[in-house]
């Protein structure tokens, strides 16, 4: 039994050399020392040895369980001191780095845009309104006097979801949905994204921008139209901007314009950004239609309104110089970070 009990201590011993991490150092002890281990098995097999050799069959036992334990315990402490030095070593911190900046990310050109817009519009007593994305036929074309028979409810321009609900293609039916709540007088501007069935290219996406603004009140005038829209120009691209007003067709509103503005870069002479025009087309405008009043609640006999529309893509590019839109929407971070 001292011999058996020896080799236990050989062959423990061995494992502990050969332990190089602490998973290991403990299976060793589950090995020798656990319920199922060498030594419990010895202690089992002591109903065998005879009454006199007992006392000393376990003294032997519990010798080699301590010596045993005191070799795995200075093992794992050894094992522990390692394990700490690495991870210090691999974890320092060198103080006399520079420390590493963090990358903070920027407002999007749009967005940008888009803050410039409503500030100019809130500093003229404008509310910034919206509205669903998804809108009913009735708001975005029929309470606009666009009839069913009008070529822009045509499928192939716009995105039906079914004959009455689709993705909206202007932000126009905010301004509808304010006339029905019947508060005036109105100052409101609806900034939001639009959708139209358009094939991709520099000047065209399925999926754009639009700020639209209204206003309703009493004795409201083309002349008022056309300041206001000289006022958001000059804010907008300079104090020398000028506007000039032609004459167009918008259902929604009579009469109607499209609204030029001076090339903010050659001052109207004539240039590469404006091709040789000195103008540049910005939005379209023009007086709300008796009958859309009339459809949203609103005595055309008693208020008057105007409208207007510009896409923000539109004056992004503009504004930047960029000659193609896909670049605002491919998240290309060259790009973005010069703004």
């Amino acid at each position: 039994m001292k011999e058996k009990l020896e080799q236990i201590k050989e062959e423990a011993f061995k494992q502990i050399a050969e332990s190089k991490e602490l998973s290991k150092l403990n299976d060793v002890r589950v090995n020798f020392l656990g319920k199922k281990g060498e030594l419990t098995a010895v202690l089992k097999g002591m109903k065998n040895v005879s009454a006199e050799d007992r006392p000393k069959i376990g003294q032997l036992v519990n010798e080699t369980r301590s010596i045993i334990e005191t070799k795995l315990e200075e093992t794992k402490k050894a094992l522990e001191e390692a394990e700490l030095e690495l991870r210090l070593k691999r974890e320092t911190i060198d103080v006399t780095l520079p420390a590493s900046k963090p990358i903070t990310g920027h407002a999007h050109p749009n967005q940008v845009v888009l803050e410039e817009v409503e500030d100019i519009f809130r500093s003229m007593g404008y509310e910034v309104c919206d509205g669903p994305e998804i809108e009913y036929d009735y708001y975005n074309f029929e309470a606009l006097n666009i009839p069913a028979n009008h070529p822009a409810k045509d499928e192939q321009d716009t995105f039906y979801i079914n004959k009455d609900i689709l993705l909206r293609t202007q932000t126009s039916p905010v301004q509808v949905r304010v006339m029905e709540k019947g508060k005036l007088p109105i100052k409101m501007i609806a900034p939001g994204r639009v959708f139209r069935s358009d094939e991709v290219d520099a000047t065209h996406s399925p999926s754009f921008h639009q700020i639209e603004g209204m206003v309703i009140d009493k004795g409201i005038t083309f002349a008022d139209l056309k300041g206001t829209l000289l006022e958001f120009s000059k804010r907008l691209f300079g104090p020398e901007t000028k506007i000039k007003l032609r004459p167009h067709h918008f259902p929604f509103t009579e009469p109607s314009a499209e609204v030029d503005v001076s090339c903010f870069k050659c001052g109207g002479k004539g240039c590469r950004f404006c091709k040789g025009e000195g103008w540049i087309e910005i939005l379209g405008c023009g007086m709300v239609h008796p009958r859309v009043l009339e459809m949203s609640g609103i005595d055309p006999e008693e208020y008057s309104g105007f409208a207007f529309g510009v896409g923000l893509e539109r004056i992004t590019l503009l504004k930047y110089e960029i000659d193609d839109m896909r670049l605002l929407y491919e998240n290309d971070i060259r790009f973005l970070n010069q703004f």
